[in-house]
């Protein structure tokens, strides 16, 4: 069973800012694309941002700008730096490691609450 480990989500006001992390055992972080995914109340689920093995990086278009997706290799890491953080984006945030359709994985999740 493919753990990944997510954290760094909680309560944090309007324009503030957070670091989310997720670690990923070697076998899969090597090969995978990792990202991460956001599912506020009453919506479907939807990809924030992933990143490539060689580090290419893909956004949604909303949250470009704001959000950084990164990876470090040697830590086994996948990173996403949110800063000007608004209420819209308070949801629970998924981990993800993707090779195929057939052949991803998914952390469970953490909480992220933006509010005054």
């Amino acid at each position: 069973q493919v753990q990944l480990v997510e954290s760094g989500g909680g309560l944090v006001q309007p324009g503030g800012s957070l670091r989310l992390s997720c670690t990923a055992p070697g076998n899969i972080f090597r090969f995978y694309t990792m990202g991460w995914y956001r599912q506020a109340p009453g919506k479907q689920r939807e990809l924030v941002a992933r990143i490539t093995t060689t580090g290419s990086t893909t956004y949604a278009d909303s949250l470009k700008g704001r959000f950084t997706i990164s990876r470090d290799n040697a830590k086994r890491t996948v990173y996403l730096q949110m800063s000007s953080l608004k209420p819209e984006d308070t949801a629970v945030y998924y981990c993800n490691a993707y090779r195929t359709s057939y052949d991803n994985y998914w952390g469970q999740g953490t909480q992220v609450t933006v509010s005054s």
